[in-house]
């Protein structure tokens, strides 16, 4: 089997393509524009596998993308390739409409030529499997509800909109033009090989350089934590064994308040990299302004892929959390390099 994986350099992305190439005997072509996020670095471990390829391009060019098409003549489409990053949206939301609706569009068309080409045979087996986020579903109010497949769409930010558009572009492909299209919709990834702006990276980081920890309005925001190794698993059974035009959530079971997730990392490296003066790592724990639109509580029911197709998370927070942790303390080289001097841990999203 042939994989197209677009936007194979970042955080998600890298992890999918190191769990096919480790696990299976499938052939990956990496797709991907190396944008501040995009790291081949997080590839070294599988990078010079003869059943991994990789390409530099912006899933805008469609014109390079059915080139590569061609050329690839992949089974599959895993399409990851997107900016991601909620507060970057709100102080530039131009590049999310360009990368994560034009982008798709362009994809798709690229995707829905090549297809057209293929004998029946091979029509009915392509799958263009689209990954998006639990950002679109908006916030939830009570405290046990859910989101599902049916949820309807209230996105917030500039970014989950944008993430929104491109579902809705995937789900019209299939409806109009029959292209067998798969989405789903995942809560909150973390673990190695996280790009320093994320709040789980960031914390780390700033912890262990004594900086402070910041923490938008109280901490009580709450995201469904999911281990991104879990992750990588769910999206290959689901390009693999998944249903044509079907919605797939995937979660971690893992809710917990921001500032839970803080104080865990804090206790964490209080044991494992203590500080030399004795002090707790969440002294420096920061109360700013909270970000515009930010949404109180996201959590994901993922009894439809458990029941379809078999997926649970390995993973519980407490161990994800440790293992996450524990690598970054022994990359920490990674993470310098990784910061190319586009970011260096600043607050974004403020000039709403």
């Amino acid at each position: 089997m042939k994989l197209l994986v677009t936007g194979g350099a970042g955080f998600i992305g890298s992890a999918v393509i190191r769990h096919i190439i480790q696990n299976t005997q499938h052939q990956v072509l990496n797709v991907d524009k190396l944008t501040y996020a995009g790291n081949l670095e997080s590839l070294t471990s599988i990078d010079n596998n003869e059943r991994y390829q990789f390409s530099q391009i912006d899933i805008c060019d469609q014109v390079e993308l059915e080139k590569l098409f061609h050329e690839f003549q992949p089974d599959a489409v895993m399409h990851l390739a997107a900016e991601s990053h909620v507060d970057r949206s709100i102080d530039g939301p131009a590049a999310f409409i360009q990368t994560n609706i034009v982008g798709t569009y362009s994809l798709l068309e690229a995707a829905r030529k090549y297809w057209l080409s293929l004998t029946l045979e091979a029509k009915e087996a392509f799958r263009f499997h689209h990954i998006s986020t639990d950002e679109v579903y908006g916030d939830l109010e009570g405290t046990t509800d859910l989101f599902t497949e049916t949820t309807p769409y209230a996105p917030s930010s500039p970014y989950s909109a944008s993430k929104a558009s491109s579902d809705h572009l995937v789900r019209a492909w299939q409806r109009t033009y029959g292209l067998p299209t798969i989405v789903t919709n995942c809560s909150n990834n973390y673990g190695p090989y996280h790009f320093p702006e994320k709040l789980i990276p960031l914390v780390v980081l700033n912890a262990l350089d004594t900086k402070p920890l910041p923490i938008y309005g109280k901490g009580d925001q709450i995201r469904d934590w999911l281990f991104v190794e879990d992750h990588a698993r769910a999206l290959y059974q689901v390009v693999t064994e998944g249903i044509v035009g079907e919605t797939y959530n995937i979660g971690g079971h893992n809710e917990k308040q921001n500032i839970e997730v803080v104080k865990t990392i804090c206790k964490i490296l209080d044991e494992l990299k203590p500080q030399s003066n004795g002090q707790k790592y969440e002294a420096l724990i920061t109360f700013v302004k909270d970000r515009p639109g930010h949404d109180l509580r996201y959590a994901i029911d993922a009894v439809k892929i458990e029941k379809e197709l078999g997926w649970m998370p390995q993973e519980t927070f407490e161990t994800g959390i440790r293992k996450t942790v524990e690598w970054y303390l022994n990359n920490l080289d990674w993470c310098r390099r990784v910061q190319d001097g586009s970011y260096q841990r600043e607050r974004l999203g403020v000039n709403a």
